[in-house]
Parts: structure tokens; sequence; C-alpha cells
């Protein structure tokens, strides 16, 4: 039970963003994002007499019948309430409250409102839910054909880009969705991941022990040292694999620096990390 009322908090501050994503910066704007809200933003062009929220349920709801088998009960239910709430909440704040555009500098809009629709987005699926859309359809896919849900939503995404120019006569439109895409789907990858400031190092260098115990004092202890064999099989290698805050790197390098000027370091992004108290 407390499981789902954190899954339910989640769907409702998701939905609410996506809401006033699409109200407050995107739609005013005509500027597409992805999945059903972009698609609902391109129809309601063509449409205008049926409300954006409304869109979005003739959109998913077709859907939904056709892939909730595909989805699982639980999920589906999720996705059947989140997609009802942002169509409610859309519908609200546009026709019952009649929100303003926050902005109609496209810069600001498109930013914004990318960052807030990737909020909603992101809080929707940590509430192991989904928005719908290309969501659906990409499971769907998935399961009849074997194809990778990361390209079908990325097929679709290009679609409402391409679409955009023609629907709003012009390519700028279409960059701009592009953007607003790209910043919301940075900004999911933020909530879903936590977005972990630590970096991922690699040392190989001929005096581990001492870059080792150099690291420990002044790092702390946390650390692998990984012994292997290179490419030249009779060619010994030993590497130090070690998580390092993105603040501290200057003082790894300083280390590595002093004490082996030979050492190979390579430094990557933790994009997400799990346990000891991550």
């Amino acid at each position: 039970m407390r499981q789902e009322l954190a899954n339910f908090s989640y769907m409702i501050f998701g939905s609410l963003c996506i809401a006033l994503g699409v109200v407050l910066f995107l739609a005013p704007n005509n500027i597409a994002t992805g999945g059903a809200p972009g698609m609902a933003i391109l129809l309601s062009h063509m449409f205008e007499s049926i409300s954006l929220g409304t869109l979005m349920l003739i959109i998913n709801v077709p859907l939904l019948l056709i892939g909730m088998k595909y989805l699982g009960k639980s999920f589906g239910i999720r996705t059947v309430v989140s997609i009802f709430l942002v169509a409610l909440f859309v519908d609200l704040f546009s026709i019952v409250i009649k929100l303003e555009p926050v902005s109609h500098e496209m810069l600001l809009a498109t930013l914004f409102g990318g960052v807030i629709i990737g909020i909603g987005v992101g809080c929707i699926l940590r509430g192991h839910s989904s928005a719908g859309g290309s969501t659906v359809i990409a499971r769907i896919l998935a399961a009849r054909f074997n194809i990778k849900p990361g390209h079908t939503i990325l097929a679709i995404d290009a679609l409402i880009i391409s679409s955009s120019a023609f629907v709003f006569n012009g390519i700028e439109q279409s960059l701009w969705s592009l953007i607003s895409i790209y910043v919301t789907s940075r900004c999911i990858d933020i909530i879903l991941t936590g977005g972990p400031s630590e970096k991922v190092v690699h040392i190989v260098s001929n005096r581990v022990e001492l870059l080792a115990d150099k690291i420990t004092t002044y790092l702390g202890p946390n650390g692998t040292i990984l012994s292997g064999t290179g490419l030249q099989k009779s060619e010994e290698k030993t590497m130090i694999f070690v998580v390092v805050e993105s603040s501290r790197i200057t003082i790894l390098r300083d280390i590595i620096h002093n004490n082996d000027p030979n050492a190979f370091m390579i430094v990557m992004d933790a994009s997400e990390m799990l346990g000891r108290g991550h």
C-alpha cells in the first residue's frame, strides 16, 4: 500500500508538470514535444474545435486498447490513470482556469517547457507508470516484432519533429521542437538516474602500489586493483578502478602526475550508481 501511494504521488505530480509544460510554454508557442503531448499539439492546429486534453485521449485510448496485454496489469492500470490525469490537467489549466503563457520568447519557452515536461515524464516513470503515446507503441512493437523500444521512440519523435515543419509552416519550429525533445530526454535521465556527480576512473600504471597508497590517503579507501594481460600476452597489466566525486578529480590528477607521470588515466561519467548509499 505504501509503495502504491508513492507511485500515485509520482503520477499526480508528473501529470501536473506535463500539463503545465504544455499549457504554459509549448502549445502557445507552437513547439511540439515528444510522445502524445507533441502529437496533440500538432493535431490541435488541424482540429481547433477539439481541446488539447481530448486530443491526448483520442491518441492514447486506442493505443491502450490494443496494447494493454503487452503492458501488464499493474503497469497498464497506472498508465491509464496517468493518461487521464494529464488530459484532465491540460484541459483544466487551458479551458477552466485559462492560464496565460509564461513567455512567448521561443528560447525560454523551449527550454523551460522541455525541462518541466522532462521532470513530469521522469516522475511518472518513477511511479512505475507511463504517459502513453510512444511508450505504448514501443512496447507493442517490441513484443510483436522484437524492435527495440528506444528505436521506436526515436522514430516517433523524428516523425513529430518533421511533421511540425509542415503543420506550422516553417523549419524553424522543427528546430525548436528538436531542442525541446532533447532537453526533455536529458531531464528524464536525471530524474531516473539521480544525476550522480561522480566520475569513474581507470588508471593503468607500473607504480600501482604507490598510487593506491596515495589515493587511499587523500581520497579514501574505496577502489579496486585489477590485474590483466595486454594485447601482447606476455605483457602484464595492472589497473586501478576508482569512483571519485567530480570536485576531487583534480586531486586525483595531481596524485598521478606527481607519482607516475607515465600512467594512463581514463575518466568517464557515472550515469547511474546503485548500492553503498546511492
